[in-house]
């Protein structure tokens, strides 16, 4: 190794660049295999995950679309290179990532599939340098991405096959500014109709629209309330929207909405547009306050007044209200419990070497088997499968080598993968199965059409409608999707455990 050239690096709060969210230990290992000659060495990652959230019956994989953006804009700048030789790492490593580009190749699966825990969600295959150094900015973006897409689903109702009308309202309450642009993304996959945050409709479209009316602050600034609801009408006549618990619910915020819009009707008597829309109310009991408000609204013959509910709300909170009170909001504002997936704020995805491929093409297993036979990966480059009943419901995902196929009408034996199956090894008769770990990269380049936001959208709803067992959807005890491997898999799992650990899985 050459000696280092370190120029003293000066911090600069300003600088951002992506490559760089990496853990240390990714360049320590990377400069070190660079020194040791496996520069051109291809490597094979998987990207999977061990537990749904909340322990539930499945998740929403999501974030393919920014890692792509990652690894298409993937590159090192002088002051990367200025930081790292002040690091240690070698000259010569450095000057190799001064130009370095991301060739590798991407299988993942489609952005918003519903996914099931040890089945790959990403699998990645690139020279040394870009399978290892590219694992942080990937697992953080698939890990935040699908946790808060699978939360969205449960709270917007797409889950129960019960939707609301939720918008997301939880930047304020977001780890960071990227968490509540990235987590407006997810909430709206995941079902919401809008988010609070304005940078995340300017990022990514009218797709996720930017909603708001007033706060407190607003009606609290007038002398009265009456007077902040008439100013805010005279600026928005076509988009009244009241915040009602500034003060008092019902003996103010009620009469003065009602004064308010029969002020409306009398300014603008054939304009039915220009009316109030819409009510909200953030403490509170909600569910007696929704009851006692609809009452009221439709008693003064103003039904057409929607009520909006907010205040630290979650699918549980919104269920009771509506099941056992039978007080259902028109729309809801959901912020910290959905943008911090309050109830299970991490999902697990690992990123974990599973082959390297040797001169002659072919690929060697690589496992990690730890003393946890429940931790021992799933070895080899891997594909992923999903196999749908009679009815077009996915009844199980099989994991196999890359290279076997899996075809639909015949028989395959499959072993479980969960080890307290009763009987493990079984043969079934696919009624159609579809390769769900496709290509989106191939040498850096994109190889598939991207879907627009509405299109992904509409896609996790489908699935969660028509293509997932019921059994699986439910809040309590939901059935654990079947994941099963190939003999050729199970084969060499079973063999590289023996030869590592001494003992069988």
């Amino acid at each position: 190794m050459s000696e280092i050239k370190a120029v003293p690096y000066i911090p600069d709060e300003d600088y951002d660049n992506p490559a760089m969210i990496t853990d240390f230990y990714e360049f320590t290992m990377a400069n070190c295999l660079f020194m040791h000659g496996f520069k051109d060495t291809v490597m094979v990652f998987d990207m999977f995950y061990r537990e749904n959230p909340d322990n539930q019956g499945y998740a929403i994989s999501c974030g393919q679309h920014k890692l792509i953006r990652f690894l298409q804009n993937y590159h090192f700048n002088e002051q990367d290179l200025i930081w790292l030789r002040s690091k240690g790492m070698s000259e010569e490593f450095c000057e190799y990532l001064r130009t370095y580009k991301w060739k590798g190749d991407v299988y993942m699966l489609r952005e918003g599939t519903v996914c099931y825990p040890q089945v790959p969600m990403v699998r990645i295959e690139c020279d040394m340098a870009g399978a290892i150094l590219i694992e942080t900015y990937l697992l953080q973006t698939m890990n935040f991405h699908s946790l808060i897409a699978t939360k969205a689903t449960k709270i917007s109702g797409l889950s129960t096959h019960n939707p609301r009308n939720v918008m997301e309202f939880g930047t304020r309450r977001a780890q960071g500014a990227s968490a509540g642009n990235d987590g407006a993304y997810a909430s709206i996959l995941g079902g919401c109709i809008g988010t609070a945050n304005c940078l995340a409709e300017m990022k990514f479209g009218s797709e996720v629209k930017a909603v708001g009316t007033i706060a407190h602050s607003f009606i609290e600034f007038f002398p009265t309330e009456m007077e902040a609801f008439r100013a805010y009408a005279e600026t928005y006549p076509d988009n009244v929207s009241l915040l009602l618990d500034t003060y008092n619910i019902f003996e103010s915020g009620l009469p003065n909405l009602i004064k308010l819009d029969d002020e409306l009707i009398a300014r603008y008597p054939d304009d039915p547009n220009k009316r109030v829309k819409s009510a909200r109310i953030d403490s509170g009991d909600l569910a007696r306050g929704y009851k006692r408000l609809r009452k009221a609204l439709d008693a003064a013959g103003k039904p057409y007044v929607k009520l909006v509910a907010s205040n630290s709300l979650d699918e549980k909170k919104m269920s009771n209200m509506e099941v056992y009170e039978n007080a259902r909001f028109d729309s809801y504002g959901v912020g910290e419990k959905l943008i911090t997936s309050a109830t299970d704020p991490v999902f697990g995805g690992v990123y974990k070497l599973v082959a390297v491929k040797e001169a002659d093409g072919t690929y060697s297993p690589r496992m990690k088997c730890s003393d946890s036979a429940s931790k021992a990966i799933i070895p080899g480059k891997l594909m992923a499968w999903r196999v749908f009943d009679e009815e077009g419901k996915g009844q199980c995902d099989i994991i196999s080598m890359d290279d076997e196929v899996i075809n639909s009408g015949e028989p395959i034996e499959i072993i479980n993968l969960d080890p307290d199956a009763f009987s493990p090894v079984k043969t079934i008769v696919p009624c159609h199965v579809e390769r769900i770990l496709v290509p989106h990269m191939i040498g850096g380049e994109l190889v598939i059409d991207l879907p627009d936001i509405r299109a992904k959208k509409d896609y996790v709803r489908e699935q969660l409608e028509n293509r997932v067992w019921e059994s699986e959807l439910r809040p309590e005890f939901p059935h654990k999707h079947y994941v099963d491997l190939t003999h050729k898999v199970a084969d060499t799992r079973e063999e590289m455990y023996r030869k590592l650990h001494g003992g069988k899985i």
